[in-house]
């Protein structure tokens, strides 16, 4: 599978044979909603009647989430990427959540040969939900497969690549420009990420901190940019969305409409909503913020535009391949360069042991 040693032109995967594209899944017709929001949420205790509400934000949406379209096409993307770069390495997609379910996908790499993969995962970030869980998850698809299962190393998080930065910086510009003439100047960025619960933003990373942190880094040079592209420097805030814990448990605030009421009330006209915190326009974009923050804004007469997340953007797709022959080359001990932008540096190929802890208690995990 893997391009022959003796090829000094050929990118060298080795030790890897195949790369796994890990995401989250989503259902593709009204009948999959309730069952994917059972998985979802599945060993914590949530009443179907509050998964019911839930779901009449899929079925809005014709009860198909837009992600696994988004994955067809990211998966397309790596592919021509890969052959038009001669790099000989098969790629495969499983999802946590729903088809294709990640033990089936396992399950086939096992019986075509694949011994070891590289794991690309959908979410750029630190945290119990945006790493770990994904790392046990590929954990328990390899038990349920057995011994034949490959081994999985899951690439580092890639939020400060340039390959991720860049594309998000073009598309803040552009959503700026969509906004009337009179108030481009004077717009504010509001980036958006999916709020998680306090205590695990506070044991994310492994000094604890990383979410926000590595977040506020991404708004940082995304600012920037748009500074340097427009020569106006837009004021700017982290906010949150997405919320779906119970009211009792501390979650990140402020909330996204919370905070177009306050920009309302400190005189802002226009804001663009900077979805950092996804790279595709997935349920959490297209609802949480097309539909429910625009038309608040709208309500609240604040002209509001949506930057676009990075998709399928040439630069983001090549940062994946970057991402895995960086990876194979140390594996292979052969210094590497290891791309990021900002004040943070590169991230750990493998996480610690503490790093991002289970809330619910202690469950095996993959190598990162």
């Amino acid at each position: 599978m893997s391009s022959s040693p003796s090829d000094a032109t050929a990118p060298d995967p080795r030790p890897y044979d195949a790369l796994l594209l890990l995401s989250f899944g989503g259902p593709e017709g009204p009948d999959d909603v309730m069952p994917f929001l059972r998985n979802v949420t599945r060993g914590r205790g949530i009443p179907d009647e509050r998964l019911a509400e839930v779901a009449q934000h899929y079925l809005r949406l014709g009860g198909v989430s837009p992600i696994n379209e988004q994955c067809r096409r990211l998966l397309a993307a790596i592919r021509a990427d890969f052959a038009a770069h001669g790099l000989d390495l098969p790629v495969y997609w499983g999802n946590r959540n729903w088809t294709p379910y990640l033990t089936d996908t396992l399950r086939q790499m096992a019986e075509d040969g694949v011994e070891r993969a590289i794991v690309f995962v959908t979410s750029a970030y630190a945290s119990y939900s945006g790493c770990r869980q994904y790392r046990e998850d590929l954990a328990a698809a390899q038990a349920a497969v057995g011994e034949r299962a490959p081994r999985c190393d899951k690439l580092r998080h890639y939020f400060n690549h340039p390959g991720f930065v860049e594309p998000m910086i073009d598309n803040t510009v552009a959503a700026l420009r969509a906004l009337p003439a009179d108030l481009r100047a004077g717009a504010r960025l509001a980036f958006t990420t999916h709020s998680i619960p306090i205590s695990w933003a506070e044991t994310s990373g492994p000094e604890g901190g990383a979410y926000v942190a590595q977040h506020l880094e991404v708004a940082r040079l995304v600012a920037t940019g748009v500074q340097e592209r427009t020569g106006v420097a837009h004021p700017w805030e982290l906010v949150y969305q997405s919320r779906s814990g119970p009211p009792s448990q501390p979650w990140l605030e402020p909330d996204i409409c919370d905070h177009l009421d306050a920009l309302r009330s400190a005189g802002a006209a226009a804001v663009v909503i900077v979805p950092i915190g996804f790279v595709s326009d997935h349920l959490e974009v297209r609802y949480d913020l097309d539909t429910e923050a625009l038309d608040h804004a709208a309500k609240l007469g604040l002209a509001a535009t949506r930057a676009a997340t990075v998709g399928v953007d040439p630069r983001f797709v090549a940062m994946i391949r970057e991402l895995v022959l960086e990876r194979a080359a140390a594996e292979r001990g052969q210094p590497v360069a290891r791309r990021a932008v900002g004040r943070l540096g590169p991230s750990h190929d493998v996480c610690p042991l503490d790093c991002c802890p289970n809330p619910w208690g202690h469950r095996p995990a993959a190598k990162a």
